[in-house]
């Protein structure tokens, strides 16, 4: 065994894991040192450093490519306010959810609200708060 790992729930951008690429291990940078494809299309890295099992692996924000107009990176959402039509806190987001036809808030609630135009009125980051649509609020 070599070292190397496989990442879990992985960025799409085929340049995050190449040799040399730079991530942060809990907040702490890490230089690729191996990158290759394993099973079912998955990406195993070796780093220069030893990195504990379950480590977070994330970039610096300055390194994101920016978005087009109403999408988000789930940091951005994570800790936002949902209030529902009338304005009443409803919850706090805690995760985002990946599905196969939308993605879904988790609240610190436990609700789940999908994360589509049908439900979600606005996300307005500057404020830090999700405004939802009648009827979404369980």
């Amino acid at each position: 065994m070599d070292g190397a790992f496989v990442v879990e729930q992985a960025s799409e951008d085929p340049g995050r894991f190449e040799i040399g690429a730079e991530l942060l291990v809990n907040g702490e940078p890490a230089h690729v040192t191996v990158s290759r494809r394993v099973g079912g299309g998955r990406r195993a890295i070796k780093l220069d450093r030893p990195v504990g099992r379950g480590a977070e692996l994330t970039v610096a924000r300055a390194e994101l490519a920016p978005l087009p107009a109403d999408t988000y990176y789930v940091a951005d959402l994570v800790g936002l306010e949902v209030l529902d039509e009338q304005g009443q806190l409803i919850g706090v987001v805690r995760d985002i959810h990946p599905g196969p036809a939308n993605d879904a808030l988790e609240l610190d609630t436990g609700l789940l609200l999908p994360l589509v135009e049908e439900c979600i009125r606005e996300v307005d980051l500057e404020r830090r708060r999700v405004f939802l649509n009648p009827g979404f609020t369980g």
